[in-house]
């Protein structure tokens, strides 16, 4: 046997307790606006000809759209800000960090992370060279790391020493500093064809 809708299967005003002509899946949907869609007539009836703009039918059936589109226009707009470092949200700076094939820890302070973020493309400039190793070593630490190279003579004196280096930094005992991140980014920003040696000293 067919079954005919009733009013409380429509919103009316029997046992569904919902105001006239309203379904009660939008009512439930609908009771609180996403920020800056207004509650009557909707913002969309401003895109259709001028013929459209009293239509009262239109303003509340186009709010059901809106009311689904709006977080997602929000999101688009401010996509620009999720690409800069200083608006990012924290999980999002790692993200970048990642698409530009920085070495990240995820104990590092907000700031810190920031900082390296943005001086991407100085690294990238210097990558591969002493300054460039320095750099990234500074702005993780905080503190000058010492690189230290052999001089012509030494590589004179023994061959073995040839493009081999190593850099010392000095940290303190309860230091919250990784020895094994350090080491991952003397790898990634070292010469290719070099070899360097970490001497990791607590004081």
């Amino acid at each position: 046997m067919a079954m005919t809708p009733t009013s409380q299967d429509v919103g009316g005003n029997g046992a569904g307790g919902g105001p006239p002509g309203r379904a009660l899946a939008f009512g439930a949907a609908f009771e609180e606006a996403p920020p800056g869609v207004p509650a009557h007539r909707s913002n969309y009836l401003e895109y259709l000809p001028g013929i459209y703009h009293d239509s009262d039918f239109l303003g509340r059936f186009l709010l059901i759209f809106e009311h689904i589109l709006s977080p997602i226009d929000r999101t688009i707009e401010n996509i620009p800000d999720y690409f800069d470092p200083d608006l990012a949200p924290p999980d999002v700076v790692t993200w970048l960090g990642s698409w530009l094939g920085l070495v990240l820890d995820a104990r590092w302070p907000d700031e810190r992370r920031r900082d390296v973020v943005k001086a991407a493309p100085e690294l990238f400039r210097w990558r591969g060279t002493r300054r460039g190793l320095s750099h990234f070593l500074r702005l993780y630490t905080g503190v000058e790391p010492e690189i230290i190279e052999p001089s012509l003579r030494d590589v004179a004196n023994d061959r073995t020493r040839a493009y081999r280096f190593s850099v010392r930094i000095r940290v303190g005992r309860r230091s919250p500093l990784s020895r094994q991140l350090v080491e991952t980014i003397i790898e990634t920003e070292k010469p290719a064809f070099a070899a360097c040696s970490l001497e990791w000293i607590e004081r």
